[in-house]
């Protein structure tokens, strides 16, 4: 069977507007190319045993939805129990042949039927049949067996968001329609969708030749005009709300509308015979395209900045406002392209949740969504977000779910998790002032990573000791070029005097692997494994000095920062590093600046760092492990892709060794190791890093309390004693499993189900 007939084939499926559609598509050319009498596809639907007819070609139209056949049951329960590939030549001399009276025919001879397999999942069968005896040829069963690993994900996605819940009612009516997307911001919310879209089509704008050109331009600038004011109004309240960093998103927007290239490009269009319209998107259909071809996800970021403006000046240039929205109580921002901006029209204190189709867990919208605390999800598909307008919503952040229009017992779940989460918060904010101390009097250090300076007034809230991890990259991708050396100076001096004199680690820029800025593209096939990190910054010194200089400037007088090197893989990178620090040191001085060299870390993410932790202790001050990469690096397992995100498990018996290893080394040279990332917070996870002997934990604001709730409810002999018996084990399940079981002995069980 020829490629390019595949590729057609799965084309052709994806084009199609509906999951039902699709399949039947794939039958119809199945019949075809493989010269069969009838091609089917069942669906499995685990909840009752049974495979249902999905799509067919050849047999009666009314059996799809309606035929069902038991597990085990004929020669399809055959391929779904073995779940390889079954090729047989007389079907009815074969002990698994059953015959289907509601088929009313009795004459097939050839059967060859493949699983649809997902992830280790079966999700159904696709077969073809012939009349005729005789074996399908290697070719014609090799063509199936791929064209159903090309359906899977597909087949997997739309069971996943409810398309198929048709064949499945009952299962739909338990349920409800789920989506399925990308987690964005953390928590859970209910309320009601709010659907928004742009007052303005740049697409549906022709191109008309002006018949003004002076009258056009004159509009044009009226239009720029409004729309300056429209985000001068917006950056007003992002000024209440947000913090310095924060607030660059929408100077850059400000900085787009008084941009000279903007300007000069659309009046150049109109002199050239087109009105002001027309000029507007040709221009920013420009800019979009140029961003939008790129592979970063963060440039395409700056796409979604363009087309927001295009369309609030095209709206001013076609003297059009959108009819005025009503924002219930709890509003829930559905749209195909959540931008800041929208967010920020929604009334203060009535924004629940945000569900958008396009963007990323790092879009500006996202960052600023985790800075207000407002759950959000990404890449929502399925149906029609259009449609989801006045419906109730469940924004599930924490797994990337919604949950339309849910059921009584879904809502009821929903309801008791966060119940069950305010009640411990509660029980929490009793401690709040109190050390994360054992039973036993041992002392962790309980830290917060935070990315903008927003996240402040929540960490000293909530009772951390200070911020373990600054990410300084958060507010340069929220700017449209680098910030300057004051720019950078005053969001940490705003940062270091709210927490002093709290100690806060600040990592220099980390760059490269899924985070990049848009006005700095780094494009590698392999970026995770490239130009990252501190290779970045050493490879670009200017960038790394700057940076250090407004850290120590801001900290003049106040003595409570900490620098920290990231991705760090050998010595000489160190002390590359180090050498920068002291010139920049040695700079402001000579500079009449009172500064001093603050203590500097390094960050264990590889395995090459692990193996040399103490041979890296000595050149600095502390270490700190960043779990979240370590463990990608360690498992080989990119946390971000789905197929195998699975086996991303920080409870892996070598990421635990690796870790014990870490403070190991790091303690035989008297330095202090600390670990930030998801495992820091992970309620399995802590009694192990205690029995380690790490000396503070880094995590986000959320985790907190629960973290310093389950250190003061044990014991460090105790944490000590698990370790021991987890490292004797060599299964993650296994391990987790067993830890889970002690803290449900220990009544922290309701800690696991807030925690997940």
């Amino acid at each position: 069977m020829e490629l390019k007939t595949l590729r057609r084939i799965v084309q052709e499926f994806d084009a199609a507007p509906e999951i039902t559609e699709a399949l039947q598509i794939i039958v119809r050319h199945l019949k075809t190319i493989l010269l069969a009498d009838v091609s089917n596809i069942f669906l499995n639907d685990k909840e009752h045993g049974e495979y249902v007819l999905a799509a067919t070609e050849g047999l009666n139209q009314k059996l799809i939805g309606k035929m069902r056949i038991k597990y085990g049951q004929g020669l399809v329960g055959l391929v779904g129990e073995r779940e390889e590939p079954i090729n047989i030549d007389k079907v009815q001399e074969h002990p698994n042949y059953d015959s289907f009276p509601e088929l009313k025919v009795v004459s097939f001879q050839a059967f060859l039927g493949a699983p649809i397999m997902h992830r280790g999942e079966l999700l159904g069968t696709l077969e073809v049949v012939r009349k005729t005896a005789g074996y399908f040829a290697e070719e014609e069963e090799a063509f199936l067996v791929t064209l159903s690993a090309q359906l899977a994900d597909q087949i997997a996605s739309a069971q996943a968001q409810g398309e198929l819940s048709g064949l499945e009612k009952r299962r739909r009516k338990k349920k409800g329609i789920i989506l399925e997307g990308i987690p964005a911001a953390p928590g859970v919310a209910m309320g009601k969708a709010v659907w928004v879209f742009p007052a303005a089509d740049l697409d549906a704008v022709p191109d008309h030749p002006a018949e003004d050109i002076e009258e056009e331009i004159e509009k044009f600038e009226v239009a720029i005009s409004a729309a300056r004011e429209e985000i001068n109004q917006l950056s007003l309240r992002a000024k209440k709300t947000f913090s310095v960093a924060e607030q660059a998103l929408f100077e850059a927007y400000s900085r787009i509308l008084d941009s000279r290239t903007l300007l000069t490009q659309v009046k150049e269009k109109i002199k050239s015979g087109l009105w002001a319209q027309g000029a507007l998107k040709r221009v920013i259909k420009n800019q979009v395209l140029q961003f939008e071809s790129l592979e970063d996800v963060y440039l395409r970021e700056r796409a979604a900045d363009f087309r927001d403006l295009g369309r609030r000046i095209l709206a001013h240039l076609q003297s059009s406002k959108q009819e005025a929205i009503q924002y219930p109580k709890k509003t829930i921002l559905v749209s195909d392209e959540v931008t800041a901006t929208s967010m920020l029209e929604v009334p203060e204190n009535q924004l629940a949740g945000i569900v958008s189709r396009q963007g990323s867990g790092n879009s500006h919208f996202a960052i600023l969504a985790k800075a207000m605390g407002v759950p959000a999800m990404v890449g929502a598909k399925g149906m029609t977000l259009s449609a989801l307008k006045g419906k109730e919503l469940i924004v599930d952040g924490y797994n990337g779910q919604v949950y339309v229009t849910p059921p009584p017992a879904i809502k009821r779940e929903f309801k008791v998790l966060v119940e069950e989460e305010q009640q411990l918060d509660e029980e929490f904010r009793a401690m709040w002032d109190l050390p994360a101390e054992t039973k036993d009097g041992y002392r962790c250090s309980l830290q917060l990573n935070i990315g903008l300076a927003t996240d402040g007034g929540l960490c000293l809230s909530v009772g951390a000791e200070g911020v373990g991890l600054y990410r300084t990259e958060m507010s340069f991708m929220l700017r449209d070029r680098f910030p300057s050396e004051e720019e950078q100076r005053i969001m940490y001096r705003q940062l270091l005097d709210s927490f002093s004199p709290r100690p806060v680690v600040m990592r220099t820029l980390d760059i490269g692997g899924d985070k990049s800025l848009s006005y700095f593209p780094i494009e590698e096939a392999n970026p995770f494994l490239g130009w990252r990190g501190v290779r970045v910054t050493l490879d670009h010194p200017e960038l790394f000095l700057q940076q250090v200089r407004a850290m120590m400037q801001a900290n003049e007088g106040l003595g409570n920062l900490s620098i920290m090197l990231p991705m760090i893989t050998s010595v000489s990178e160190v002390e590359w590093s180090l050498g920068l620090i002291r010139q920049a040191n040695q700079e402001l001085e000579e500079e009449g600046y009172k500064v001093k060299m603050p203590k500097i870390g390094l960050m264990i993410e590889v395995p090459a760092a692990v193996y040399q932790s103490d041979v890296l202790a000595k050149r600095v001050d502390f270490l700190s492990v960043g779990s979240n990469d370590l463990i990608q690096y360690m498992l080989a397992v990119d946390r971000n892709n789905a197929r195998v995100g699975g086996l991303y498990d920080g409870l892996h018996p070598a990421v635990l060794q690796a870790l014990q290893d870490v403070v190991k080394g790091g303690h035989r040279v008297g330095k202090k190791v600390s670990i930030c990332g998801e495992l820091a917070s992970d309620p399995v996870g802590i009694l192990l890093l205690l029995g380690m002997g790490f000396d503070a934990l880094s995590m986000n604001a959320r985790g907190l309390p629960r973290t310093k709730y389950i250190i003061r409810n044990f014991t460090l002999l105790e944490a000590q004693s698990l370790l021991k018996e987890v490292l004797a084990m060599d299964d993650a399940k296994e391990i987790r499993c067993h830890v889970e079981l002690v803290l449900e002995r220990s009544g922290l069980g309701g800690l696991i189900r807030a925690g997940k």
